[in-house]
């Protein structure tokens, strides 16, 4: 049975060995998540094609595929826009003006949240932490990072988006890739063009390091706390004995006139 074009379908497994290869024998089902991955770089979502491809190759049901696919929010069922535009609203980030972001691409874009522009352009996204607490708030555009964003900052990042403008992370890869391309990456495909580019950790990530570095403080010695549980270990297993010692073997029951003997 054929899910997709012959020579779609052809790269599709080839690339899905390459995949399944990176774990180990018996455990080829581990494989689904970047495999779900890989359809929504062809198709820009997860597809009924493309869950019964992997289903077909990792000789399980459909439901199963559905089941994993439905449960993670970076996998879509429905067709997704060339770009996800993610406002983070957790606590910190909303605090800090998130909830303004989102409002405001509300609007301009005309969408709500989890929906597409009528271009195909964007869809806007509401996000829990993106990891990126000390830079709030953040809005990512297909898992990039831009940093300390305000109302009109993120305005003008959708409306450069919309004009085909390429979009500038504050951190990684010196572009936004596309929605297709960003799922490629996370099927383990990376762009070696784009692997290195950027920074990681910003200086506010680095702040704590950069202190310690200055008051040269230095990480306990591991092997502190390895002599202190086994010293605690001793002590604990001691203890129990002693208290054990002075116990009557399980199961081992008086009457009670033989209680009182024993109290005379």
């Amino acid at each position: 049975m054929s899910f997709y074009d012959f020579e779609v379908e052809q790269k599709f497994r080839a690339e899905a060995a390459e995949i399944i290869a990176r774990y180990p024998e018996g455990h080829e089902r581990s494989a689904m998540i970047p495999l779900l991955h890989l359809v929504q770089s062809i198709d820009g979502y997860v597809t009924a094609n493309g869950i019964g491809l992997i289903a077909d190759i990792l000789n399980c049901q459909r439901a199963e595929v559905s089941a994993v696919a439905t449960f993670y929010t970076q996998f879509k069922r429905h067709p997704n826009g060339e770009y996800t535009v993610g406002v983070c609203t957790n606590a910190l980030c909303a605090v800090l003006g998130g909830d303004n972001i989102m409002e405001t691409l509300e609007k301009e874009l005309e969408v709500g949240n989890d929906e597409t522009t009528a271009d195909g352009k964007i869809t806007l996204e509401a996000l829990e932490c993106n990891a990126g607490c000390d830079y709030a708030p953040v809005v990512m555009v297909n898992w990039e990072f831009f940093d300390n964003q305000t109302p009109e900052s993120a305005l003008q990042l959708v409306r450069d988006i919309k004009a085909g403008k390429p979009v500038h992370p504050t951190r990684g890869s010196e572009v936004a890739p596309t929605f297709k391309e960003a799922s490629r990456i996370l099927a383990g495909f990376p762009n070696p063009e784009t692997a290195n580019q950027g920074v990681a950790a910003g200086p506010a990530s680095l702040w704590g390091l950069q202190v310690a570095e200055e008051k040269g403080m230095e990480a306990p010695d591991p092997q502190h706390f390895e002599k202190s549980e086994a010293a605690q270990a001793g002590e604990t297993a001691s203890g129990g004995a002693a208290n054990q010692a002075g116990k009557d073997p399980v199961g081992n029951e008086h009457s009670s006139a033989q209680h009182k003997e024993a109290d005379k």
